[in-house]
């Protein structure tokens, strides 16, 4: 029987919402073993100007525990 977990972070790029996700697992899997998957809460964006500067992503990671 599995045991899983899940961890709540926030992650954020300046190219896109794919690539805050992208570095937010990466990131995730430097402290975190055994990620089984990531589901995206949330998008947003930070606007500077009345420009879009930055995309963020609310992640939930789910792995388990060993």
């Amino acid at each position: 029987m599995a045991v899983m977990k899940v961890l709540e972070i926030l992650s954020e790029s300046t190219q896109s919402w794919e690539d805050a996700t992208k570095k937010g697992v990466e990131k995730a899997s430097e402290s975190v073993r055994s990620i089984r998957s990531a589901y995206v809460q949330d998008h947003s964006v930070t606007v500077n100007n009345g420009k879009v500067t930055g995309y963020r992503v609310n992640l939930k990671i789910t792995f388990e525990v060993e």
